[in-house]
């Protein structure tokens, strides 16, 4: 058995992201007839006994249409406006189309702070399990009604990835404009090859990914790299396809060998764990040592201030921040025992004299090992 049968043969919970390009028809309003085909597919996955999250993007698109607008705004408010119209566009499709089959949907709005906070990361994730369960499909959009640049997941290549972490999904599946990922991009290089299949870690990919971003959306190839990247920490592979397909998804539950399949070896990791991965926004960075990066990479202990050479940002204590080498790369992130004021007085210092720099007893780690997971 082929690796790609394999991989699809034992999933039965699939995450599926299908981008505005495609269900807007490139601007021209929601493309209903794509709809019904996707969500004819999603029925018949489930009647295999499949359990389907769908993401999906095109709130701002179809916004953007009913209010007449041909170019994507650029003020903040404006967006908002157009995602808070769209919504309503949107869900009425996907529930009009779902009921076709006798199947409820549910909207479900994320920010990032939804799953940066680890209350409301569990309150989701009980949620869309209890949904699952209930036999519910769940329709998954960024909350772009509120969300601000601080708190956004940037496109929805991540938020899918994300929810596959949430819910511990087996596949990953973004239905795209291309057909697949190429090793150039096959607009500007004719003898660029498809990408059958890959380690989702495999160094090359970021190279060939390219950065091309389309009028309608935020993402590009890149963002379904580092997406197929993030979910394969949670054990899932992720096949990035052309969502035009005849029956593309019914055919990759077959096994038919249609996009790039980036798969992981990874065992999941446990869930606390997972959260902390999860976080893509972080309030600041640590340089670590060389030391240190050995010692963390070697036998994973708390990181202690003396293997710290300088830290940057503006975070509190609690607050995820980023651990990287000297060179820039990052080993690791982690919840910080201190904040940036007391942080920068420490830093180099061995857990003995905190007590008279800081004038009270503080925790002798600046990230706890069970507050930190490495990258």
């Amino acid at each position: 058995m082929t690796k790609r049968r394999a991989v699809l043969a034992q999933a039965r919970r699939w995450v599926i992201k299908i981008g505005s390009a495609l269900l807007t028809n490139n601007g021209q309003g929601l493309d209903n007839k794509a709809i019904a085909a996707w969500v004819e597919q999603m029925a018949a996955l489930r009647q295999q006994g499949n359990e389907i999250v769908l993401v999906s993007s095109g709130s701002v698109a179809e916004g953007m249409t009913r209010l007449g607008w041909r170019e994507r705004p650029q003020a903040l408010h404006d967006l908002q406006a157009a995602a808070a119209v769209g919504q309503m566009g949107l869900i009425q499709a996907y529930e009009s189309a779902f009921q076709v089959y006798d199947h409820h949907t549910a909207q479900i709005l994320l920010v990032h702070d939804d799953l940066s906070n680890r209350q409301r990361y569990l309150n989701a994730r009980s949620t869309l399990q209890s949904l699952i369960g209930f036999g519910v499909v769940p329709v998954v959009n960024e909350n772009d009604t509120v969300a601000t640049d601080e708190i956004r997941f940037g496109d929805n290549d991540t938020l899918a990835a994300l929810v596959a972490n949430l819910i511990d999904a087996d596949v990953l599946v973004i239905l795209t404009d291309q057909l697949g990922m190429y090793s150039a991009d096959p607009r500007t290089n004719p003898s660029a090859q498809l990408l059958r299949e890959l380690p989702a870690d495999d160094a090359s990919l970021s190279g060939m990914a390219g950065s091309s971003l389309g009028s309608l959306g935020r993402g590009g190839m890149v963002t379904k790299v580092q997406a197929a990247q993030l979910a394969a920490r949670s054990g899932t592979n992720t096949v990035i396809v052309g969502g035009s397909l005849d029956d593309v998804l019914v055919r990759l539950a077959a096994g038919e060998e249609l996009g790039t399949l980036l798969y992981t070896d990874n065992k999941p990791m446990a869930a606390r764990k997972q959260w902390l991965a999860g976080h893509m926004k972080t309030r600041g960075v640590l340089v670590l040592d060389a030391g240190a990066v050995r010692v963390l990479k070697a036998s994973g202990k708390s990181l202690l201030p003396v293997g710290v050479k300088s830290a940057s940002g503006r975070f509190q204590r609690g607050e995820m921040v980023s651990c990287v080498d000297e060179l820039g790369n990052e080993v690791a992130r982690g919840l910080v025992n201190y904040g940036i004021g007391e942080a920068t007085k420490i830093l180099g210092l061995s857990s003995d004299k905190l007590l008279k720099v800081l004038a009270y007893q503080g925790d002798p780690e600046l990230i706890h090992r069970d507050n930190m997971v490495l990258l």
